[in-house]
């Protein structure tokens, strides 16, 4: 189908479309339309990835079916989240801008009801609900659905995800028996098949693309790591992809706010989405991700669900989703309206068996790929500076008077050193991170002699690697220390990003860790007045554990001046190996950090 025309919809409607810049109906459109528009139309599962053209496929052939001269509800569209409510209701407000007489009224929670129960008062004949307060308004008698004359479900396989089964089936309840259904779903469980049978009649199906297929532009990529390594990882791709607009997915909601709040540390634009955000702070969040003030959004798939966000260029799965579903939904969300996008994993070896499941359902192959090194990431970078540079729009005439003065200004450097100090500005940064940090290597390309095993201790394990110098600090499990945030403060303390750690043991008050010998006055002058949490930290050398040895804490330090003497009363028959220390914790590291 060559246009809009053939579908023989409302000069207004066509209009309105045209304005809109649609040329050419998408598939889901090209089949959906027609079979709405019939006079006696036939229930319909669509089946049809996120970003397909969905909500243009029922949306057009409502408007064209409405009734304006009854002020009365005759289309219901309920659909999962209020992001998605909303803006179901604002592309079929521009669908019928040049028709004034059709109301359109957004029913949602979070949001005052008064307004909302004005709009319905007012005439509405089109309602996108979500169902929590449309079931809400129903029960107090504000909305009547006796003259609906369909319901279109959107997204309804995330509404069961969201528990919202009792909800929906209360709402189809109160609708008319004559009323057609209209399905639209990315894919479809058993459970959103039963409601299928029980309240639609004979449904006509159709798929755009395979079930559960994945968007067709979508390429997926995946990296192998160390699980320590998954943050640097991250860094690292974001930074290999500049013009990056994404959102990296987590599993858990304080995952989420760990990643969010270390990528905001490290100079990110990002921010978090999760359950533990108030709807205003939601919106805010939402807000600058989609005016691109945020380049990456960090969230749970709850927190993301019904979220639809134009652009997206990247899909990053900081964890790989339990199910398919979840996964088809993440990486539909780019790739979108004809436009490339990418789905990246960052996953290990042990979770390798979930991408050849996802392989084989949604016939795709993951092309492996390394994790980007330090100098790929910088050339990357250096030459997007580049095109921006080339392709920016310049304005002479306000930019001529001030020319002779900046001539002036620079006519000492030459042509060379002009470009160097130009092309610094932006790209230092990069330069300063990357040139002292080691490439990340994947579990593959690494030997097993070069691992050191968590409660090693013996000569073999060290084998070619460097001296160690053995710490004594005073912050333990009570302060909420951890490996990762020990190696942190050493790196931030002393500004060097590649001293090799050894072991590290954490106690309950106070603990141990191992650094390459060289750094040894580095890391002594670094902590030097440094605080956690407003506590001084007070660090000094201990005593080297003699291999295969169990020594006590006495035996490994002196008790230091001004320290808690509750830190050595507790702990101080403690034994510090992994078979004796109950509440405290031994990690091994042998790899640059």
């Amino acid at each position: 189908m060559d246009s809009f025309q053939e579908l023989k919809l409302n000069k207004s409607i066509l209009e309105a479309i045209k304005e809109l810049g649609f040329e050419k109906p998408m598939p889901v459109q090209e089949k959906i339309i027609p079979l709405m528009l019939q006079d006696k139309c036939d229930d319909i599962i669509a089946l049809a990835q996120t970003g397909t053209g969905k909500t243009a496929a029922f949306g057009l052939p409502i408007i064209h079916k409405t009734d304006t001269k009854l002020k009365q509800v005759q289309f219901l569209i309920i659909a999962p989240t209020r992001e998605l409510c909303l803006q179901i209701a604002d592309d079929l407000k521009d669908f019928a801008a040049n028709d004034k007489s059709i109301k359109i009224a957004a029913i949602f929670g979070g949001s005052s009801m008064d307004r909302q129960m004005q709009m319905i008062k007012q005439g509405a004949q089109i309602i996108s609900a979500t169902p929590g307060r449309l079931l809400d308004l129903i029960n107090r008698d504000v909305v009547n659905l006796n003259n609906v004359k369909a319901v279109i479900l959107d997204e309804a396989d995330e509404m069961l995800n969201m528990g919202f089964k009792e909800e929906l089936e209360a709402i189809l309840e109160t609708t008319p028996k004559n009323r057609n259904t209209f399905l639209f779903s990315a894919t479809m469980p058993k459970q959103l098949l039963s409601i299928a049978n029980r309240y639609m009649k004979i449904p006509l199906e159709i798929t755009i693309g395979k079930r559960n297929a994945g968007a067709e532009n979508v390429e997926h990529l995946s990296y192998f790591v160390h699980a320590r390594d998954k943050y640097l990882a991250l860094k690292r791709i974001v930074d290999f992809h500049p013009d990056i607009y994404g959102i990296v997915f987590c599993r858990t909601r304080q995952e989420t706010k760990e990643v969010a709040e270390k990528l905001v540390q490290d100079g990110y634009n990002a921010d978090a989405l999760h359950g533990d955000l108030s709807q205003s702070q939601r919106e805010t969040v939402l807000n600058k991700f989609r005016t691109r003030h945020l380049k990456l959004l960090v969230a749970t798939d709850v927190a993301a669900r019904g979220l639809d966000v134009e652009d997206l260029t990247h899909i990053l799965n900081y964890d790989l989703p339990d199910e398919l579903e979840i996964y088809t939904h993440r990486s539909g969300r780019t790739g979108r309206a004809g436009k490339a996008g990418t789905s990246i994993v960052i996953a290990n070896l042990k979770e390798k068996y979930k991408l050849n499941t996802i392989e084989k359902q949604l016939n795709k192959k993951f092309i492996t790929m390394p994790i980007p090194s330090g100098k790929e990431i910088c050339e990357k970078q250096l030459f997007h500076l580049i095109d921006k540079v080339e392709k920016v729009e310049v304005d002479t005439e306000q930019v001529e008077s001030f020319l002779p003065k900046i001539y002036e200004k620079l006519e000492w450097m030459d042509r060379n050193e002009l470009i160097q100090r130009f092309v610094s500005i932006e790209f230092n940064r990069f330069l300063d991170y990357y040139k002292s940090l080691p490439d990340l290597k994947s579990p593959k390309d690494e030997r097993v002699s070069d691992r050191v095993r968590p409660g090693r201790n013996d000569d073999r394990s060290r084998a070619g690697r460097s001296e160690y110098t053995r710490y004594f600090i005073n912050l333990g499990v009570t302060d909420g220390l951890k490996p990762a945030t020990l190696i942190g403060m050493i790196n931030d303390f002393t500004g060097i990003k590649n001293i090799e750690i050894g072991q590290i043991e954490i106690l309950k008050n106070f603990s141990f860790f191992e650094a390459d010998s060289q750094y040894q006055t580095e890391i002594m002058d670094g902590f030097k007045g440094q605080y956690l949490r407003k506590r001084q930290i007070n660090i000094e050398l201990a005593e080297k554990r003699r291999s295969g040895s169990r020594a006590n804490s006495n035996s490994d330090r002196k008790k230091p001046e001004g320290f808690r003497k509750s830190d050595f009363s507790k702990d101080r028959k403690r034994k510090f190996d992994n078979r004796d220390d109950k509440k405290g914790r031994s990690f091994s590291h042998g790899k640059k950090r």
